[in-house]
Parts: C-alpha cells; sequence; structure tokens
C-alpha cells in the first residue's frame, strides 16, 4: 500500500540501549494532565512516573494477596512502542492494580518513538535482568520473535498485549491480550461506509507498518472497496509524536478542502481530525471519527465535532498481562496464558455521557480509585 508521507520531520530518538526504564507504582498522573504538559512541549521528554521504586527482583516471599500463598514478588516488564502516548495511562494503571491484587511489581519501557530497535533494547535489558515474565507490543512481524524465543528457552513467559505481529503465521508468544486490530478496522471502514456516500476520505495512521494500527487501516480499506460505494478512501502518515499530529492533519486538510471524510486509526491523531473539523468549522460538511478516549476526543464526539470513536479497553490490556502472567508463575506453568480480546465498542453522541461524567483509573481521566465510579 501506498501512504502519502506528510510528516513534518524526523521525530526525535531517544540514544540506542537507553530505553529509559522505570519501575512504577499506584499513584501519578491522570492523562488529562499529561496531555497539558504534552500541549506545553513538556511531556515528549519524560516518560509518565505511575509507580515508586518497589523490592527488588528476586526478592523474598511476599504475601500473598487474596487467598494466594506466599510467593516472591514477581516483577513483571511491559515494553511499550509510546511510553509516553496518554493512551497507555489507564494502561499503565491497570497494571499497577493487578499488581497489587497479587502483590507483584512491575517495570514500563521501550521507546517514546515507535522505534523497534529501542524496544528490542528494552525487551533484552528485561531478559538479563530476569524478569519474572514478559508483556510486550510486538508492532513488527519479525523483529520479536527471535528475543521472545530467547526469553522462553531461559523459563521467563511472554504475552503480546496491544499489538500482536503478523495477521497470519506462528507467533512465539503464549498468548495476545488486545483488540483484534484487522476486525475493528474492517468495522471502522463500515462505518464509513455508512456515514459518507461518496467522495475523497483521509484515513490517518501515525505509524505505517506498525502492527498496532496497521492491520486497522487494512481492514478500513477492505470494508470500504466492500460496500461498492464511489469512495476514494486513502492512508495518510502522520507521526508518533502527539505534538506533531494535529499540525500535520490540519496541513492536510488545507490541502484537500473536497474531503467529505478525515478519519484516524490510534488516539492522537482521531483527537487532532476532530480540532481540525473544529478549527475549520466542518461540523456537518465533513464526517470524522477514530479510536480510543483522550478526554479530547470525548468532548469532541460531545459537540458534535467527531461521529465515533472506539473504545479497545486500554486498561484490561495492562491489567490482563499481569494477571496471566502471575498465575503462570504460582501454578509453575499450568495455567497457560489465554487469547484475550479486550473488544470493539463505537462511542458516538448517543453513549458518551458516562464517559465523560465519570473520572476514573480505567479511562486514565482519574488516578484515584473510587467506588461507585458515579
Amino acid at each position: 500500500m501506498d501512504f502519502e508521507d506528510v510528516r513534518g520531520g524526523a521525530p526525535e530518538e531517544m540514544e540506542a540501549g537507553e530505553p529509559g526504564e522505570l519501575e512504577v507504582s499506584a499513584q501519578g498522573f491522570d492523562r488529562s494532565s499529561l496531555l497539558r504538559r504534552v500541549a506545553i512541549g513538556g511531556a515528549a521528554l519524560s516518560v509518565p512516573t505511575l509507580l515508586s521504586v518497589e523490592n527488588a527482583l528476586g526478592a523474598t516471599a511476599a504475601g500473598g494477596g487474596g487467598n494466594y500463598p506466599a510467593h516472591p514478588n514477581w516483577k513483571f516488564a511491559f515494553i511499550s512502542h509510546v511510553t509516553t502516548n496518554p493512551f497507555f495511562v489507564p494502561t499503565q494503571y491497570g497494571a499497577s492494580d493487578a499488581c497489587a491484587l497479587v502483590k507483584c511489581s512491575y517495570t514500563w519501557t521501550g521507546s517514546t518513538t515507535a522505534d523497534v530497535g529501542q524496544m528490542i533494547n528494552a525487551f533484552n535489558a528485561a531478559i538479563s535482568a530476569k524478569a519474572a515474565g514478559i508483556a510486550v507490543c510486538v508492532v513488527d512481524k519479525n523483529a520479536f520473535e527471535a528475543p521472545i524465543k530467547r526469553a522462553l528457552g531461559k523459563g521467563i513467559p511472554v504475552v503480546a498485549y496491544n499489538a500482536d505481529g503478523a495477521v497470519a503465521g506462528p507467533k512465539a508468544r503464549l498468548a495476545y491480550i488486545g483488540q483484534d486490530l484487522y476486525a475493528s478496522g474492517f468495522a471502522m471502514g463500515q462505518r464509513i461506509a455508512s456515514l459518507v456516500p461518496k467522495g475523497d476520505v483521509a484515513i490517518f495512521i501515525a505509524t505505517p507498518g506498525a502492527l498496532n494500527i496497521q492491520p486497522r487501516i487494512d481492514g478500513a480499506l477492505a470494508a470500504i472497496k466492500a460496500s461498492g460505494k464511489p469512495i476514494n478512501a486513502k492512508a495518510v502518515a502522520t507521526d508518533a509524536d502527539l505534538s506533531k499530529e494535529l499540525s500535520i492533519i490540519d496541513s492536510y486538510y488545507l490541502g484537500h478542502k473536497n474531503l467529505a471524510g478525515m478519519f484516524a486509526v490510534d488516539a492522537g491523531d482521531t483527537q487532532g481530525v476532530g480540532q481540525t473539523i473544529q478549527t475549520h468549522n466542518l461540523k456537518g460538511k465533513v464526517k470524522g471519527g477514530g479510536y480510543d478516549l483522550l478526554p479530547g476526543t470525548l468532548k469532541l464526539i460531545n459537540q458534535g465535532f467527531l461521529d465515533f470513536t472506539i473504545d479497545q479497553q486500554p486498561y484490561l490490556q495492562g491489567f490482563q498481562p499481569v494477571i496471566q502472567l502471575f498465575l503462570y508463575r504460582l501454578s509453575s506453568g499450568l495455567v497457560a496464558p489465554a487469547n484475550t480480546n479486550t473488544g470493539l465498542l463505537f462511542v458516538t453522541k448517543a453513549n458518551v455521557k458516562p464517559y465523560l461524567t465519570t473520572k476514573t483509573r480505567y479511562e486514565g481521566s482519574s488516578k484515584a480509585q473510587k467506588y461507585p465510579v458515579s
């Protein structure tokens, strides 16, 4: 597939071999605070610290938590492709909450710019540190297979989360926790075809080829083609840097004012689409939608500038890997990790209100533990 690349320049890169590992805990930033920091240019260079340093790997037996027996304070490693992206704030809260339940800890590391080499360095560092288990976003179809097999050979269980590599073919990881990415993209394409009867449509993607979002755009384009409608859909590359996405989308619109629809397959681009529609007073003229639950995206849906966003439950993408890796360790491998689809829900103006009127860890809009949440 050919992508129209309208990037404004290469993103800044971390130094090779320095993935920026953090140990994280139950407190930390809410997503609104992180977005404010991104807006003033400060957050792109600092990973949100969500946990204080906990017990070192290999610590003596911890209390079991719940009805479980005493066990080592296992430390699990999460490897992310965009560690500072606000999408992953609820993911980290999910991991933190699961660790609190089973009395374990975790680290959060990887790359800030979707650099696969930095992710591999972080993965290898986790192996060297003898992590009790690894959860990794498999955003490349080949690069992670050898490191995963090396970890498994050393007795370290590995699960994929958020991204699961190639759509087809053998995979070394024990299980995948996340959305069915191609199916969700196909569903989005069907929604686009129902909203746009004909004309030009742009679908923005932050990192073409990255397997956390490429399957979505593949599915969307396939569904639009299958609809038989005279829709000319084009994939448009933006940037992994959240602070650059809006200006790229806005510039693209200014050069293509005949667009009937603007959509996106990632969180930052989705919010950028809505902001562009709002800035140029395109409500009712240009359809828009995309993915994830950034506070700005939810407000734009409520105000009518976006028609939908798709919820893939990022909280569960942190919670479930911890629980599954913990049970694997506790049972000596008898309870093996299982594939877990975290779902697909279209959020529209008709059902957006609960997302706006509650502030919770589950969507990353608050760090507070609260029950009931509304």
